[in-house]
């Protein structure tokens, strides 16, 4: 037997809590809201794809940062204002942004359970 170690697998990432719980049910809601919402290409919501990467708030107003599977996905706009209207029709929200990041990039290990096994990834 080595003694060689194997690298850790990457864990999906899952959208951050709010660092004092004081939005943790906004997120829920949000997250929730998004699970309707569907990668135009991918018969998957954008939630267990791992599309989400988390939010940030100032006030009542939150910014979402998401990313796409491909930088260079045509749908990208309208995808993200299909995200912005969910996040506003949640109670308490204010106003909602959508940021496209790129890094880290999307890749399949950021899919939920859920999704690797409709994909056949688990």
């Amino acid at each position: 037997m080595s003694d060689a170690t194997v690298p850790p697998t990457t864990a999906p990432v899952q959208p951050p809590e709010a660092a004092d719980g004081r939005y943790a049910e906004r997120e829920r809601q949000i997250t929730e809201g998004l699970k309707q919402v569907y990668d135009p290409e991918i018969p998957m919501n954008i939630v267990d794809l791992g599309l989400v990467y988390g939010f940030e708030w100032a006030g009542d107003d939150v910014t979402l940062k998401m990313t796409l599977t491909a930088p260079g996905c045509p749908v990208a706009g309208i995808l993200a204002e299909e995200v912005k209207s969910v996040v506003e029709r949640v109670p308490e929200v204010h106003a909602a942004k959508v940021e496209m990041v790129w890094d880290p990039p999307w890749t399949p290990d950021r899919m939920s359970e859920f999704a690797k096994r409709q994909f056949g990834y688990a």
